[in-house]
C-alpha cells in the first residue's frame, strides 16, 4: 500500500512517516519504486480483532515524546507479527479517570489486543484488575517493557502507586508523580 495510506490507517501524519522513511526508522518494510513512490510491506493482519497501539503524555509539553512512543509500539508489534488496525494518542494525566480516548478504546469490542509501552502508559494504578476484566472478554494487553525484576520491585512498584494515588489527590494530579518519587528516596535514605 501506498505511504500516505499507511500512515493515515495508523493515525499518523503523512509528513511523519515521509521523515521515517528519510531518516531509516520506518517501523515496516518499505520500498521506493523507480516513480519513487513508496510502497509499505505490511505484515499479514490477524483473522480476528484489530490490534491497537495506545501512547499517552502527561503533559503537552511531551508531544515530541509521543511520536517516539508509537514508532517503538510499532515495532514492536511488527516484531511480534502483529497487523497494527489503530493508533490511539492522548496527552493526559495518567490518574485522570476521564481519559476520553482510552475509554474509547477500552469500550470497542473489535479491539481485541491493546499494546502499551509501559503498565503506566495505561493506568499507574490497578492494572491488573484492568488486565483481568480484559482477558474475561478474550482480550489482551501487551506490555513492551515490562518488568523482570519480581518480589522487590513489586512492593517498591505497589507503594509508589499508593503514594502516588494519595499525593495525587493531596497535592493535585500534576505533581503526584514527583512528590511520590520523593517520599520514597526519603524513605530510603531513612532505613538503616
Amino acid at each position: 500500500m501506498k505511504l500516505s495510506e499507511w500512515a493515515r490507517k495508523r493515525g499518523i501524519t503523512y509528513k511523519t512517516a515521509w521523515r521515517w522513511v528519510k531518516e531509516g526508522k520506518m517501523p515496516v518494510p518499505f520500498e521506493i519504486t523507480p516513480s519513487g513512490t513508496i510502497l509499505v510491506h505490511e505484515p499479514e493482519a490477524p483473522k480476528a480483532g484489530i490490534v491497537a497501539l495506545y501512547a499517552r503524555v502527561s503533559s503537552s509539553d511531551q508531544k515530541a515524546d509521543l511520536e517516539r512512543q508509537v514508532v517503538r509500539l510499532l515495532e514492536f508489534a511488527n516484531a511480534q507479527g502483529l497487523s497494527v488496525g489503530k493508533t490511539v494518542k492522548e496527552i493526559g494525566s495518567g490518574l485522570n479517570g476521564k481519559r476520553r480516548e482510552l475509554i474509547k478504546l477500552l469500550s470497542d469490542p473489535n479491539v481485541t489486543t491493546i499494546v502499551v509501552e509501559h503498565r503506566d502508559r495505561l493506568t499507574p494504578v490497578g492494572f491488573e484488575f484492568l488486565e483481568a476484566a480484559l482477558r474475561a472478554q478474550g482480550r489482551r494487553v501487551l506490555v513492551v517493557e515490562e518488568e523482570e525484576k519480581e518480589n522487590a520491585d513489586d512492593l517498591v512498584r505497589d507503594m509508589t502507586e499508593v503514594l502516588t494515588s494519595l499525593a495525587a489527590r493531596w497535592y493535585g494530579k500534576r505533581s503526584a508523580r514527583r512528590r511520590a518519587k520523593r517520599a520514597l528516596e526519603a524513605l530510603q535514605r531513612e532505613d538503616p
